[in-house]
């Protein structure tokens, strides 16, 4: 089997947000929903002058980092699913859900660990990235990729985008990709936190 991934790019990510735009619109979300979410990371620290106490600031650095489903390699939404609406492709392994047979009980919602799954009230279903199979299958790109004015993201069989630019795939403020596998290389921003670094602070984007 064939698995598609995603290159995340936060190293020219600019987190301008055209791609979660661009998103919004291929799924026809109104407020709320999001299926593709950047989210920016900042922090720093400061050092304290004895004499006059004036602080200075060092170390500030800032990176967005642009996500949505990861297709993973052992999707929790699939292994919740009560109808067997969310499923993995055989061929191209991108997760999928069958509308049809969803009946919006947001056990996805809560298992998936980046939040992907989204409900959408005015359907009572769930609805998450597909990789736009729609616009691929006419031979375009994903509405998140052909948006994008830096290039930072790109999508590709995994094995070739690990070839190409690492294995990479845990970078603050995405959770453990021990838990679920996501099928994405990340290129991290020179900046970029992981590990046990803790001078961070992820920027609530849900306004």
């Amino acid at each position: 089997m064939a698995q598609m991934g995603f290159l995340i790019n936060s190293a020219a990510c600019t987190g301008c947000k055209a791609c979660e735009l661009a998103c919004k619109d291929v799924h026809s979300f109104d407020i709320g929903p999001r299926a593709r979410i950047v989210r920016e990371v900042c922090g720093g620290g400061w050092t304290v002058d004895e004499d006059s106490g004036a602080c200075t600031p060092n170390q500030v650095f800032s990176y967005s980092v642009s996500y949505s489903c990861g297709h993973c390699e052992n999707p929790a939404c699939v292994e919740v699913c009560p109808t067997g609406a969310h499923h993995k492709d055989e061929e191209t392994g991108i997760v999928s859900i069958t509308e049809d047979e969803c009946i919006g009980c947001e056990s996805c919602v809560k298992a998936c660990p980046y939040g992907a799954p989204q409900f959408v009230e005015a359907k009572n279903i769930t609805q998450k990235c597909d990789m736009c199979a729609s616009l691929q299958a006419h031979g375009e790109e994903p509405a998140c990729v052909a948006i994008c004015p830096q290039r930072a993201l790109k999508i590709g069989d995994i094995d070739e985008l690990r070839a190409q630019y690492g294995d990479v795939r845990d970078i603050q403020p995405l959770p453990d990709s021990g838990q679920t596998g996501p099928n994405v290389v990340i290129v991290p921003h020179r900046n970029g936190k992981t590990g046990a670094d803790a001078d961070w602070r992820m920027l609530s984007l849900e306004q």
